[in-house]
């Protein structure tokens, strides 16, 4: 692949531990990078200590890199966006961005992992709706925030149309321990973020009840047979399904209690309420918003997800944690290709 030429100004549009580490990646590249958080107190620490002690502590950051919680200032100061924002907050998050100023055609990384409720849109297609000028790219893959930070080895997918406009995000994110693969398939980058945050609940719940290993493992692979269902419903195609921003993404968060979803999946296994669990945490798990959203995608396109539709009655507390294992277990017997 060519090499592009990074962007000279980069604002990141979201404080949580991933916008951070993103941020950081960008400020090591010698990229003029702010990052715009919605807490005071993000902001400053990350401006004084430099470090994020709200979603990244312990973590020290580029001195170069500065943050605002000022959008206008972010949309000002950048020829090109990495959306790093909750999936649920994409669509008001780019409406405030473009009326702040940003260039009408301005390139965005959508960071994002998830399904809007109530229009089942990807972020894709909600940065088509709302800001239909701007040049969309997807940033995806198996990824912790605080490995990323901490300089571990980490591979992505990066996704866009435009292949020399790739070329030029990875020139600017990319570094010998975070390597980014070009992709030209959005909707499956974007879709394996999305569903993975669903099993990875599913796998968790499987942990926390105690039902083992080898339970585990056939969820997990299950849980991906849907996601290639609705895939190909959707137009992805199998080769992204079946690489880092699909199965090496649901591998990673349904493998490791560091994911939120995961571990939120654990304590929704020993019984507790998925409120509960959230009212606890400070930083978001995509997987409990996106998996209704998910559920009725699935069902309007007429693609078979039981996996995905229980963990969304479970979220919202249609079923208890017995009742959805009953009824997986006693689906029928079936060919495992249909």
């Amino acid at each position: 692949m060519k090499q592009g030429a990074a962007f000279g100004r980069v604002s990141v549009i979201g404080g949580g531990a991933w916008g951070s580490a993103l941020a950081n990646l960008a400020a090591h590249n010698g990229i003029e990078t702010l990052i715009w958080a919605r807490e005071t107190e993000v902001a400053d620490a990350i401006n004084a200590r430099h470090e994020n002690a709200v979603y990244l502590p312990g973590v020290r950051l580029h001195t170069a890199l500065k943050a605002t919680c000022d959008l206008a200032a972010a949309a000002d100061k950048a020829d090109a966006f990495l959306l790093v924002a909750p999936a649920q907050h994409c669509r008001g998050i780019l409406a405030a961005l473009k009326s702040a100023g940003a260039d009408a055609d301005a390139p965005i990384a959508l960071c994002a992992k998830g399904i809007e409720q109530g229009t089942d849109a990807l972020p894709s297609q909600v940065i088509s709706a709302v800001w239909p000028s701007a040049r969309p790219a997807v940033l995806s893959g198996p990824s912790f925030a605080r490995d990323v930070a901490l300089g571990l080895p980490t591979a992505v997918t990066l996704a866009c149309a435009d292949a020399s406009l790739g070329a030029r995000w990875i020139a600017t994110v990319g570094a010998p321990h975070f390597r980014p693969y070009l992709s030209d398939d959005i909707i499956g980058a974007e879709l394996g973020g999305a569903v993975k945050n669903v099993l990875a609940i599913a796998a968790g719940v499987v942990e926390g009840k105690g039902l083992g290993e080898s339970a585990r493992a056939a969820l997990i692979t299950r849980g991906f047979a849907e996601f290639q269902r609705l895939g190909r419903a959707l137009g992805a195609k199998s080769e992204t399904m079946a690489g880092l921003s699909g199965l090496g993404d649901l591998i990673l968060t349904a493998s490791s209690r560091q994911s939120r979803n995961m571990s939120l999946g654990v304590e929704l296994g020993k019984g507790r309420k998925a409120a509960e669990v959230l009212a606890e945490r400070v930083s978001v798990a995509e997987g409990v918003f996106t998996a209704p959203a998910l559920a009725q995608l699935a069902e309007r396109r007429g693609v078979d997800m039981p996996i995905a539709a229980a963990v969304a009655a479970l979220v919202a507390d249609e079923m208890t944690v017995d009742e959805v294992i009953a009824g997986l277990l006693s689906r029928p017997f079936k060919h495992e290709t249909a």
